[in-house]
């Protein structure tokens, strides 16, 4: 068996690692897949505990981290890395062979710490950068683009929504003046507009945070990955497969819990129409095992990113025969 690979970056801490990594009940010569590669912190541990006929598919759209993965993991035949968002899942999984087939998913939700360290990317308002927040560079609107033309109706309801910003429409107004003078393209000049709007900030806390999130959250359309992924997830899974999810805030963490304990709504069905919870059930493709997990106190000592994570796991229930 080769080598796991080179150490990790030293500016990212996967959170959870462990605990993500053993709800997947892994089996040596299983098939699994890092749906969010990011550095490589879960990749690297679960290439440690697989056999030799086991298979390890890792996704990530940003290309730095399909980067990192092919220097990383390079000439291991276990190993195989695409760039595409993991809402592409089953598309992936489909060019490998192997729907239906896989032991386990696991997702980490979180924006990788070099996205945010790296000025350049344009996440983080803490330092000044051009103002992309793109986790893949190359396609969409870059968040300079999508401010230059939104309206304020509607980046209120992004901030409001995506960002739980109590004073959105007072932001919403300011940036929306603040382009028509000049246009929005730096990181540090976004954020002295918030915070010149803001009213009230939260102690220890940046006023621009939350609006910097929820337009992140918005450029990238991460809550629509995040429902195109868990159906894929269930799609590609082996009856009793795992699936080791990783979120960081409540709207993330609301979309995972809501998927995995509520059966879908059939629509071919009338809206308003009383269902037969044991027929849903049927249909409802996730067991939800034990209780969400939160990181330990010494890990958010050791990690203060990780504070906010919430690990949820669910197992792929059989397949109801045709």
């Amino acid at each position: 068996m080769s080598t796991v690979g080179k150490a990790a970056e030293p500016s990212h801490v996967p959170v959870l690692l462990h605990e993500a990594v053993e709800a997947l009940a892994l089996q040596a010569n299983g098939r699994y897949i890092d749906a969010t590669y990011g550095r490589g912190g879960h990749s690297s541990l679960l290439m440690e505990q697989l056999g030799g006929e086991g298979r390890l598919l890792a996704l990530d759209r940003d290309p730095d981290a399909v980067a990192n993965a092919h220097q990383r993991f390079a000439g291991e035949a276990r190993f195989t890395c695409v760039q595409c968002n993991f809402g592409e899942m089953e598309s992936a999984v489909n060019s490998l062979g192997w729907k239906g087939q896989v032991n386990g998913v696991l997702m980490d939700l979180g924006v990788s710490s070099p996205q945010l360290d790296v000025a350049t990317r344009g996440f983080s308002f803490s330092q000044d950068a051009p103002l992309d927040m793109r986790m893949d560079p190359s396609s969409g609107q870059s968040a300079a683009q999508w401010l230059a033309s939104v309206d304020e109706e509607r980046l209120a309801h992004v901030l409001k929504t995506h960002g739980d910003e109590r004073y959105a429409r007072r932001i919403a107004k300011a940036i929306v003046l603040a382009r028509a003078d000049t246009p929005i393209t730096r990181t540090a000049q976004l954020a002295e507009i918030i915070k010149a709007a803001h009213p009230r900030w939260e102690r220890h806390h940046h006023p621009a945070t939350r609006s910097f999130q929820a337009i992140r959250i918005e450029v990238n359309r991460e809550l629509e990955s995040i429902s195109q992924a868990l159906g894929q997830a269930a799609n590609v899974l082996v009856d009793g497969g795992r699936l080791s999810v990783i979120s960081f805030h409540s709207l993330e963490d609301r979309l995972v819990k809501r998927t995995l304990r509520k059966p879908p709504p059939d629509p071919d069905l009338p809206r308003g129409l009383p269902v037969d919870m044991d027929v849903a059930r049927q249909t409802h493709p996730w067991k939800v095992i034990g209780k969400p997990a939160k990181p330990s106190s010494q890990e958010v000592l050791r990690n203060p990113r990780s504070r906010s994570a919430t690990l949820r796991v669910a197992e792929r229930v059989s397949r109801v025969a045709a």
